[in-house]
């Protein structure tokens, strides 16, 4: 399909992150552009205040939409969307143009220079990066990220200049087979989404499949941990990087220094026929962890095969802010807040220990807001042990997103994992007054749900209240 002959884009499920993301580039690039979701959000007030009409009525085509020609028309759905989407059921049955968000992005994609990010954790914040130091090194790039940069406020990095096109390649659904990139990072892989994938060993040859549509001469850059025997492109180069073992860049000399982590990187940097080795000393990252150094230094090997010199590396990543809701610091002083996207037990095991190393001395209360019954249900125990690690435990009851109700499966049983802490359940309604009186010394929100929406009133609070 020729997106280029599409004048009107309709998007089902137009407030998702990646969703939103295709959205405003659309509508940047001239295209008249709308869609529904199910409910308002920040998200969807922002696509408003940018000029995209949207509603809320799953009922509702727009008069615009159905009268138009349909061939002029693309549909955009997310596979978030049920199929029995009044609105998705409308337009396959008038045979009208509808595509999966993976689809339209390999498409977008096809004919650009494009660098996809995989992984189960970290693929936001390598992506967000990436495309920070690009740009700081005036090496532009489009970047389509899944969450919002704190540097540019946004999901959607435009360039007007040049082909090269940054993209998260999302394995849910199986998405990200629809990319064919130049450069390919696998940031991790554990067992999740065991709703799409039969078990374990299906997501490791489906990402394995992901890695070989790598082109030819091309990059595939690995993290180190990764138990899988992965092949180099065609004529191409594999490698692999880590913070904690021996592999082609390593990242080691880990430390917190004045509330920053620093880092010292050795890496190399592949050009056409070429291999040069660096060292960077004194790299500075305002995020903590060693998750977030692994990040770092994915992003750091690709920058500087596509042309990053180590100084601007270096400066790029001392600039970077990181992303919203990825271990944003809201609060700091005798009280401490944190929110968290991490709604997979590595993510919150990831999480916990790189708050222990920052804040040594605090008592850690963890709210954490389960995601999916079936994930709840398939990784159960590992919830438990990674939550183990708080000193205090509140969950909420789980956040369904796309799914319906499994019998057994709730916050209760999930809770029974929990050990070594204080644990309590706590309904949503009740949040605010029990983690304001008394205030937790130090507070991290986790989720993927709709914790989101309690951040501003609880970062209010622990602003104002500090003392």
């Amino acid at each position: 399909m020729n997106i280029k002959l599409v004048d009107h884009i309709y998007f089902v499920g137009i407030g998702g992150i990646g969703m939103s993301a295709l959205a405003r580039y659309f509508n940047a690039k001239g295209k008249k552009v709308s869609g529904y979701d199910k409910t308002p959000s920040i998200l969807t007030d922002e696509l408003k205040s940018e000029g995209i009409s949207l509603h809320f009525d799953e009922n509702h085509i727009p008069n615009d939409i159905k009268n138009s020609n349909f061939q002029s028309v693309l549909i955009v759905y997310t596979p978030a969307v049920s199929k029995d989407s009044l609105q998705l059921q409308f337009f396959t049955s008038k045979k009208w143009n509808v595509l999966k968000r993976a689809e339209v992005l390999g498409l977008i994609t096809e004919n650009a220079y494009t660098i996809a990010v995989a992984g189960t954790h970290g693929k936001t914040t390598t992506t967000s990066i990436l495309a920070h130091i690009l740009n700081f090194s005036d090496i532009f790039c489009t970047a389509f990220l899944g969450g919002i940069s704190s540097n540019y406020n946004t999901n959607l990095i435009l360039s007007e200049s040049g082909d090269i096109v940054v993209v998260e390649a999302d394995e849910y659904d199986r998405s990200f087979l629809k990319l064919f990139p130049d450069i390919s990072i696998i940031t991790s892989l554990d067992a999740d989404h065991l709703d799409v994938y039969e078990d374990v060993e299906d997501m490791k040859n489906t990402f394995k499949i992901f890695a070989s549509n790598t082109k030819q001469n091309g990059l595939l850059l690995v993290n180190k941990s990764i138990d899988v025997d992965f092949e180099a492109p065609l004529d191409g180069s594999l490698m692999t990087y880590s913070s904690a073992v021996r592999a082609d860049n390593i990242a080691f000399n880990l430390r917190i220094e004045d509330d920053s982590q620093y880092f010292d990187a050795n890496f190399k940097e592949i050009m056409p026929g070429q291999v040069y080795e660096y060292e960077l000393k004194d790299i500075q990252l305002q995020l903590p962890g060693k998750h977030n150094v692994e990040n770092a230094i994915a992003a750091i090997v690709v920058a500087s095969s596509m042309g990053a010199k180590p100084e601007k590396i270096k400066a790029a990543i001392k600039d970077f802010k990181g992303v919203k809701r990825r271990y944003d610091l809201h609060a700091k002083g005798k009280y401490v807040y944190i929110d968290d996207y991490a709604h997979h037990p590595e993510e919150i095991k990831a999480t916990i220990e790189a708050t222990k190393q920052l804040f040594p001395e605090k008592k850690i209360t963890v709210v954490f807001q389960p995601h999916l019954y079936s994930r709840t249900r398939d990784f159960a125990a590992e919830f438990g042990d990674s939550l183990s690690l708080a000193d205090e435990v509140l969950l909420l009851d789980i956040y369904p997103a796309r799914e319906i109700p499994i019998q057994g499966v709730n916050s209760e049983m999930l809770l029974t994992k929990v050990a070594n802490c204080e644990k309590s359940l706590l309904k949503k309604a009740e949040l605010i007054e029990e983690l304001t009186n008394p205030k937790r010394e130090l507070l991290l929100t986790l989720g993927a749900g709709d914790i989101d929406q309690f951040v501003e009133p609880l970062k209010n609070y622990y602003i104002n209240e500090m003392d």
